[in-house]
């Protein structure tokens, strides 16, 4: 049966990673042309958008191993980068915030991290990207960290489980998304600040 515009849809990863993780990341390279907003919060690790090749590769690594399914990282890392430069290309916006704890959280080895940071203060600088850092000392949240969640324009909401991809079209589930990531982002910390707590992290390397 068809599924109409106003459900949710469930794709198990089972099913998405047969042809590999690399194909993965290609297929998605027009959605993202054809997307002109991005929001993305991630409590846990640094955005595909703002992946290093290393970092990508030591973390698509470890889920090909954790699914039982041939190891293609390095391959899909390269693939993941070529289809993160529409970062750099005109008519596209960028709102991307972080929990704290992601900039610490061991992907890779030591150096993987440190480039990953290093990257995170380049891209930072990108006139059409916004990068929030959410402070770990944060009081009186109002808003507790969330599961990772991408919002593209106005029309789909994509999170991430361990056993599959939910994407939401429901326009009363994506405001509400929405309306959890404005909250975020009043929580999070921007330019200067938010380099302070990245410069921090790649410190506490050595």
């Amino acid at each position: 049966m068809a599924k109409s515009r106003t459900e949710t849809t469930y794709n198990e990863w089972r099913h998405r990673q047969r042809g590999g993780l690399k194909a993965l990341q290609e297929d998605l390279v027009p959605f993202f042309h054809n997307t002109r907003l991005f929001r993305v919060y991630s409590s846990t690790l640094v955005p595909g958008l703002l992946q290093t090749e290393d970092y990508a590769a030591a973390l698509l690594s470890r889920i090909a191993d954790f699914h039982g399914i041939p190891n293609d990282g390095p391959e899909a890392a390269a693939a993941r980068v070529r289809r993160s430069q529409v970062i750099h290309e005109p008519g596209h916006e960028f709102a991307l915030l972080i929990e704290e704890g992601v900039l610490r959280h061991q992907i890779g080895d030591t150096g993987a991290l440190a480039g990953q940071l290093d990257y995170l203060l380049t891209a930072s600088a990108q006139p059409a990207l916004s990068l929030g850092v959410i402070p770990a000392a944060t009081r009186a949240r109002s808003m507790h960290p969330r599961e990772t969640f991408h919002v593209y324009d106005d029309t789909l909401v994509s999170v991430e489980l361990v056993s599959a991809q939910v994407n939401i079209v429901q326009p009363a589930e994506i405001t509400l998304y929405l309306k959890a990531f404005r909250k975020l982002q009043q929580m999070a910390v921007y330019g200067a600040e938010a380099r302070a707590l990245i410069l921090k992290a790649i410190e506490s390397l050595d």
